[in-house]
């Protein structure tokens, strides 16, 4: 669904947002039914209350909305979107106490909030509307929370509805759109030039394939990766089922990064973008690839494989050195690779890998400004020879179970030559919060967006 700002509406019912701290002195100016009533309802400024305070003749009037203090604030994100959800329906507008990054915040988190899947169900009732508030690029909020949505909407999309072809029609539809220029090279076509992600997705039913969308003319280059494993079994390394039972968020990297080109295209951004999609199904035949099978990848290294469920770096790796070979000015991968960099830092965080200090500066201090989190993670050398088999140039999951998030990092960088940034992130929201409800979530394409001035020096 559309996620849009209102109308604008001179009797859209105004919202105050007031702090704890200033919570009595704004009671105090209300009239002295208006006093009561606050009085009754125990309004306080609490982070996330809400008074609705009536008019004469019983309609909303207006609404005050607590904002706590700003270490509360601190402990989550999206504030306004769970006060969004509680009212009644209208149309509104924020009249006061926001500026700034707190407004953007708001009115994102406004639009999110409205966000629901429903492919499979009927649509709950809409939120209430909100008109775009004076102070923010309307325009541009609303493209992020749309790109939001498409990622939320792939990622959520269960396997027998997302494969590989099905993620290629997304694609498709995201570059037709802007006018971009797309190329697929499917099934055993792969063999010669993409092997590791021909030997991944040769199992499945459905064709393995590389998706290659290109847009802009001008400006800096820019090469998007994102991991496309549309389900992941763990090949002939099964999986357990607990394991298995979110596997269709497995191609969160692709669904961001699709997400994150829209965002690109639709803001008219001056880079030449490039997006590099691995689709596959990581499956299980009497085709499928071994552990100890030695595998050849696009730029020449070979790969031991001991987990065929260390698979999405396998993939990856064809993607990135393809996206190598033209020197663009920066590579960013963006993958749901693996479960130890959750255990670092839980599914809240999007840790990300860089050799380059000022590209991390830029997208922390970005993430902070657009409330999108994120925590750099080291590439760090001394580990470089856990990757390193002897048997073979690259091991692709070393023993031993410490720093799987750094040796799968350090795997990718083997791959790239170019400033190269790697995202390692989760997709996945397990329990709902403030504009984000459970299942498919965005992480870090809005801190990225937030970064491209500095990162590519627009």
């Amino acid at each position: 669904m559309p996620l849009s700002f209102a109308p604008a509406d001179m009797s859209a019912i105004p919202v105050h947002v007031v702090q704890a701290d200033e919570a009595a002195d704004y009671l105090a100016a209300l009239p002295a039914a208006g006093q009561a009533w606050a009085r009754h309802q125990a309004f306080a400024g609490t982070l996330g209350q809400v008074l609705v305070l009536p008019d004469a003749q019983g309609a909303v009037a207006q609404v005050v909305v607590g904002y706590g203090s700003p270490k509360g604030r601190a402990r989550a994100r999206f504030h306004m979107g769970a006060v969004a959800r509680q009212l009644p329906k209208g149309t509104y507008r924020i009249a006061s106490g926001l500026a700034g990054p707190d407004l953007e915040e708001a009115s994102l988190a406004w639009l999110l909030a409205g966000y629901q899947f429903d492919r499979y169900r009927k649509p709950a009732e809409p939120i209430a509307g909100l008109i775009a508030p004076d102070g923010i690029d309307a325009a541009r909020t609303e493209i992020i929370a749309q790109a939001e949505a498409l990622t939320r909407d792939l990622i959520n999309t269960p396997a027998s509805d997302m494969g590989p072809q099905e993620l290629e029609d997304a694609a498709r539809t995201v570059g037709e759109a802007y006018g971009a220029a797309i190329t697929v090279t499917t099934g055993d076509d792969l063999i010669g030039a993409f092997p590791l992600i021909h030997a991944v997705g040769r199992a499945s039913t459905r064709a393995p394939r590389l998706i290659d969308m290109r847009w802009g003319d001008a400006g800096p280059t820019l090469t998007l990766v994102g991991k496309g494993v549309c389900f992941d079994t763990g090949g002939l390394n099964i999986k357990p089922g607990a394991s298995m039972g979110l596997m269709k968020k497995d191609m969160g990297g692709a669904a961001t990064v699709l997400g994150l080109a829209q965002m690109i295209m639709a803001l008219g951004l001056k880079v030449r973008l490039r997006v590099l999609i691995p689709a596959v199904e990581n499956s299980i035949a009497g085709n499928a690839f071994r552990p100890q099978d030695i595998l050849p990848s696009r730029k020449g290294l070979t790969v031991e494989i001991n987990n065929t469920d260390a698979e999405g770096r396998l993939v990856l790796a064809d993607a990135l050195a393809l996206a190598d070979e033209e020197s663009p000015d920066l590579v960013i991968s963006m993958a749901t690779l693996t479960g130890a960099a959750r255990v670092a830092v839980g599914p809240d965080l999007s840790p990300f890998f860089t050799d380059h200090d000022d590209h991390a500066a830029a997208i922390a201090t970005a993430a902070r400004q657009v409330a999108d989190p994120v925590w750099r993670m080291p590439f760090h050398d001394p580990y470089e020879a856990l990757i390193e088999p002897g048997i073979a140039d690259l091991d692709n999951a070393p023993g031993g179970g410490m720093a799987g998030s750094i040796t799968a990092a350090l795997f990718l960088r083997r791959f790239v030559q170019s400033p190269y940034v790697h995202f390692d992130i989760y997709g996945w929201q397990p329990s709902a919060a403030p504009s984000r409800p459970k299942g498919g979530v965005g992480m870090g394409a809005r801190a990225l967006l937030a970064a491209l001035p500095r990162l590519l020096k627009l």
